[in-house]
């Protein structure tokens, strides 16, 4: 029990395991339902003692204490996908976004961003002296394996996950013991425009299919919806409360994967108190680092996979942008790239993208003649298999410009449909 001793000499306050930070350190957080916001916060008090610090995350939850606008010169956010923690410093150009295939962020720490200080939050130890990262594994390990210095905030209300999520004591270099609540997503009940859309993805999934899932109310409308599919599976970046319900209802057995049978994969937990206490040591969980969930060819590995993510917009072409409206960036690429191209390789496999048909109140449609300008095409028209809205879904792989630009216009709002025909007939799509 060697590891106690140790445990005990690398504990100290919040302050104290800040006060390592220099000016000119690029420092990881971990981020989702794991985002160390005591740690956060003193390292925030530091300011006027820092300078030029870059902060490397993935999404942040909860008010954000580095990206606030007094922060500028001293902290600056190197995002990898935006949330509304860090949306408006990146919008004022007093944050960078980092456009990048989910898989390959801890590439990145490997390979490219050498790491000074990995800040996470993880549960107490076992009595093997391991840590579990808990509702995020993602990047996190890959900071900790290769940051120069490791803090740990303990938090007694962080579930212990299984899988490859565990750290040594021996890897942390300063410890901070505080207990908070786990931010939550509020769950809430499903549209009718949702529970369209899920209608129209229904019939394309069959008993024993793996599903892949985003945040949202279009995932949780379709689980809701598949009460009478049976042995379905799930490999996913992300656990919500739905899949929560699906396990406990008897949809989602995982009993016929052919990756991992009997196992959920995922890299993040987000959702309720509930769902967190629920996975804590829970063997149906297996979380893995992102670049194994979402690696392409570890998906493709699932037969008869289903990914669904969502966009902004779509074109008529098929051409996705989910991370910006127009120049401004809003998300990410998030794993969606990852998963539509795991899931067209696999065997039986359907990437679907879905959306509703419009924004702002139907006063803006989201199928569109052509991307706004300065959007990025995150998901491009080859890639694209399905687009679903509370329309119809479309099919596109293997179809013409003509044809998508048919199928396209059939699944946006009426209300829109003949301008987009007009401009489709107008530069000769139609």
């Amino acid at each position: 029990m060697r590891w106690i001793e140790k445990y005990k000499e690398k504990l100290v306050s919040a302050g104290e395991a800040v006060s390592a930070v220099k000016s000119g350190d690029k420092i990881f957080s971990s981020g989702n339902a794991a985002t160390p916001y005591h740690i956060l916060q003193k390292l925030a008090e530091r300011r006027s003692e820092l300078q030029d610090v870059a902060v490397f995350h993935l999404l942040l939850m909860g008010d954000d204490p580095l990206s606030k606008p007094e922060m500028q010169g001293h902290f600056r956010h190197k995002s990898l996908f935006v949330g509304p923690a860090d949306r408006k410093a990146i919008q004022e150009g007093r944050a960078d976004y980092f456009p990048i295939f989910l898989h390959e962020v801890p590439r990145l720490f490997r390979r490219q961003v050498q790491l000074d200080i990995a800040i996470i939050q993880t549960s107490p130890p076992d009595e093997h002296g391991f840590v579990s990262l808990g509702v995020e594994t993602a990047a996190s390990k890959a900071a900790v394996e290769t940051a120069k210095l490791t803090i740990s905030q303990i938090n007694e209300k962080m579930p212990r996950s299984l899988g490859d999520s565990f750290i040594h004591i021996s890897q942390l270099d300063k410890i901070v013991e505080h207990t908070q609540d786990l931010p939550e997503l509020a769950t809430r009940p499903s549209t009718e425009i949702e529970r369209k859309i899920a209608e129209h993805i229904m019939p394309l999934i069959e008993d024993r299919a793996t599903l892949q899932l985003g945040i949202g109310g279009i995932p949780d409308a379709l689980l809701a919806l598949l009460g009478d599919r049976k042995d379905l599976g799930i490999h996913s970046e992300m656990v919500s409360d739905g899949v929560m319900q699906a396990i406990e209802s008897g949809i989602v057995t995982n009993a016929c994967k052919t990756l991992h049978p009997g196992k959920v994969i995922a890299t993040f937990i987000l959702g309720s108190r509930e769902l967190y206490q629920y996975t804590h040591n829970n063997p149906i969980f297996e979380m893995r680092q992102v670049d194994y969930t979402n690696d392409p060819f570890v998906v493709a590995q699932n037969d008869g996979i289903i990914a669904i993510n969502s966009a902004l917009e779509v074109d008529i072409s098929g051409q996705v942008c989910s991370d910006s409206i127009g120049h401004s960036i809003y998300s990410g690429f998030g794993g969606q790239v990852d998963f539509v191209r795991g899931a067209a390789r696999a065997k039986d496999g359907k990437p679907i993208i879905a959306l509703p048909a419009t924004a702002l109140k139907g006063g803006v449609s989201r199928i569109v003649p052509h991307l706004k300008q300065g959007a990025g095409v995150v998901t491009c028209r080859g890639d694209v298999h399905y687009v679903a809205t509370e329309y119809g879904l479309a099919s596109l792989h293997g179809k013409s410009i003509r044809e998508r630009a048919e199928a396209m216009i059939q699944i946006a709002h009426p209300d829109f449909r003949s301008d987009l025909e007009s401009f489709a007939r107008e530069i000769r799509y139609l």
